[in-house]
């Protein structure tokens, strides 16, 4: 084989090695953004796209409150559209929607997106928290658009644990130590009713209060029979001994 054949056969198999290195990155690198999905749900109808769906319940599974919905609400059309409602079906839950300022209803701007859940953002609190599902579930969700209609999702339920924390609701207050509910207590602290005032004895009446188990006196005059009640006890004893 001549020099000039031996060049060009290797400068093609350089081309197609280098050919087929390119083409197996771009097939992995396609591979691989088609194969990665979200951790939580995500969903696209028409113009808009929700993304990132989670109902978070309280932190322990014990605490009783609302539940949150966190979201973020794409809008790729021209025009805006507002968040009429959220609603998870089979539940029977209501969800309120609440934007960042002011009243009314949540709208996404065109060309923008809206977060949904987390400190200075709009909120979806699910007022019967409890009751959609637990910890470790999927709930359905479905918003409600005033232009694209029904985006619809399973989204996944977690405590507002770990990364959470700052989007969940937070635990209720527990009552105060100090507060008593034991009925019949007093606020001020002053006897109750039927007990004996200063200088009273639980008859109501003035003087020196008995002391448990008799007076003095009935002591001591226990005291002095028992005395007297020892020699008999003995001499009946000696007198047994000399029979």
């Amino acid at each position: 084989m001549s020099r000039s054949l031996r060049r060009g056969t290797l400068a093609a198999s350089a081309i197609a090695f280098s050919i087929a290195s390119l083409a197996a990155c771009g097939a992995g690198n396609d591979a691989q953004t088609l194969g990665v999905r979200p951790d939580n749900a995500s969903t696209s109808i028409g113009d808009i796209s929700v993304q990132n769906a989670t109902v978070v319940t309280q932190p322990k599974a014990t605490a009783e409150g609302p539940a949150v919905i966190t979201a973020t609400l794409f809008n790729n059309g021209r025009t805006q559209q507002t968040l009429d409602a959220i609603t998870l079906p089979g539940s029977g839950n209501t969800v309120k929607i609440t934007p960042v300022k002011g009243k009314g209803p949540l709208t996404v701007p065109a060309g923008a997106s809206v977060l949904i859940g987390g400190e200075g953002n709009a909120s979806a609190v699910i007022e019967t928290g409890n009751e959609p599902a637990r910890n470790g579930d999927a709930q359905r969700v479905v918003f409600q658009f005033s232009e694209t209609g029904d985006v619809a999702l399973d989204a996944f339920v977690v405590p507002a644990t770990g990364p959470f924390t700052g989007f969940g609701p937070s635990a209720p207050p527990s009552p105060s130590p100090g507060l008593s509910e034991e009925p019949g207590a007093t606020a001020s602290g002053s006897p109750s009713d039927g007990a004996p005032g200063d200088g009273e004895t639980d008859d109501g009446e003035g003087g020196e209060s008995e002391a448990p188990g008799g007076t003095a006196e009935g002591a001591d005059q226990g005291t002095e029979e028992g005395e007297q009640s020892t020699p008999t006890d003995a001499a009946s004893a000696s007198s047994d001994t000399e029979h």
